[in-house]
């Protein structure tokens, strides 16, 4: 099939490699020149595993282009999907002016019935906003016979898998009351129901709430576990066998009920806090969510409050050790990442940072420049050198093996504060450090106790 995508960010570029893999036509739109020439020579502007090799593949065969034209687009491909962003605004809300501002050209440039599928995250009626929008248009240039069908597809995507997520959903929602928008949303995705029908059909405002409904209950989960875990400290509790405990329960099961710093990145944030505002607006506060973004708001400052309280004297003038700078591994994203809570805070007590992350250097640069209290290493072992301590923020697999009594030997205050748990308390204390964890006992070798 043909399709068309207006959009190349995180959400469009790998819905359109992955409809390209299956042998569908792809044309991609994109206001930035930059950004699109660097796709065409197969360059991709984000770090997501698989996807560089894909786009070139594609590219190759002809099933996956790029350009700034929307009349190219627009006159593709029946099937287009909107891919814009949907950035929150000052109240929490989603800024729709990009959805609604491509739903109009596409109406102003459409010579024929086109389909629209909406893949941003917005708000529930947005479907109806961008009907309304393109059926106005339509008629300002006396092309109302022309029909406009729009479809609600949100995506599920996880950042650092989100084109095996792609290539192998768990389900596809698909929201229209159209049954020809149904039959072509069959056909687009039927080569990924190979196996078992995917397809969940229902109507636009369902689809758009399943979307934040879903971000909302997993967020829920690991708020609960993070007060939990800081519970779990103060009665002096194990965290992990906790953990083990309710997760053998079926009910519950092991997903999403790891403790840590707080959730960051793209998604959770942005859209708990839409659909608070859409809550509000309907005159239903949402309190058991409100509470979930309270608890991760307090969580993203649990590492440097940990880290402080193991320096008496002040945080000023000391060097720190940070591993990981992404919001989760396999990704350089680094937006509401814990890491930039805690270096921030580092900055503001004048202590400086060492950081090393396998993805996010250059963001990171990005975001801060070149200052003196921040040196970004080569490796993670670079950072320890003159460290007084160590902070894990990410949870790369590079950081999982160590060896603590080279640790030991390098920090000064041989102290670790570990937001993502990896190591075994007892084997870090034996060592002769002290290992500060979400909800764990707190372990003092004897050598440093007062």
């Amino acid at each position: 099939m043909d399709v068309s995508v207006f959009g190349t960010g995180y959400v469009g570029l790998i819905q359109a490699a992955a409809l390209a893999d299956v042998g569908h036509r792809v044309l991609c739109v994109d206001i930035d020149p930059n950004k699109i020439r660097q796709l065409q020579q197969a360059v991709p502007p984000i770090s997501e595993p698989g996807l560089s090799s894909t786009l070139e593949e594609n590219i190759k065969a002809g099933r996956l282009l790029f350009t700034t034209q929307a009349s190219d687009a627009v006159e593709h491909a029946e099937l287009i999907f909107i891919a814009v962003g949907t950035p929150a605004d000052e109240d929490g809300s989603a800024d729709l002016s990009h959805v609604l501002n491509v739903a109009r050209q596409i109406a102003n440039l459409m010579e024929a019935d086109r389909t629209l599928i909406i893949k941003s995250t917005v708000p529930v009626g947005t479907a109806d906003q961008v009907s309304a929008t393109a059926v106005e248009e339509l008629q300002r240039r006396g092309k109302g016979s022309l029909k406009v069908r729009v479809v609600s597809n949100p995506e599920f995507l996880k950042e650092g898998s989100a084109l095996v997520d792609c290539m192998r959903p768990d389900r596809i929602i698909v929201g229209t009351s159209d049954d020809e928008a149904r039959d072509q949303m069959s056909d687009l995705y039927a080569p990924f129901c190979r196996n078992h029908d995917k397809l969940m059909f229902m109507d636009n405002r369902s689809a758009e709430l399943t979307k934040y409904a879903a971000n909302a209950m997993l967020a829920t989960r690991i708020s609960f576990m993070n007060e939990l875990a800081n519970l779990t400290e103060l009665l002096g509790a194990d965290i992990e066998a906790v953990r083990k405990g309710i997760g053998s329960d079926p009910r519950i099961g092991y997903h999403f009920i790891y403790p840590g710093c707080g959730f960051g990145g793209s998604c959770f944030p942005k859209d708990l806090r839409a659909l608070l505002h859409t809550a509000e607006h309907a005159g239903m506060p949402l309190k058991l969510l409100r509470s979930v973004t309270d608890v991760n708001d307090h969580q993203r400052h649990i590492l440097f409050s940990k880290l402080k309280a193991q320096f008496p004297g002040g945080l000023a003038g000391k060097s720190i050790a940070v591993w990981g700078l992404a919001f989760k591994p396999n990704t350089d994203d680094m937006r509401e990442a814990p890491s930039r809570y805690l270096m921030e805070a580092l900055w503001a007590e004048r202590a400086s940072v060492q950081a090393y992350d396998p993805e996010a250097m250059s963001e990171c640069r990005r975001l801060y420049g070149y200052r003196d209290d921040l040196h970004l290493c080569a490796t993670r072992d670079d950072t320890l050198e003159d460290a007084d301590a160590l902070v894990i923020c990410t949870e790369w697999k590079n950081f999982r093996v160590v060896d603590f009594d080279t640790l030991a030997s390098k920090l000064r205050a041989r102290v670790i504060v570990d937001g993502r748990n990896l190591y075994n308390p007892e084997q870090v204390a034996a060592a002769g450090l002290h290992y500060c964890g979400i909800g764990l006992r707190h372990i003092v070798p004897e050598a440093l106790r007062p």
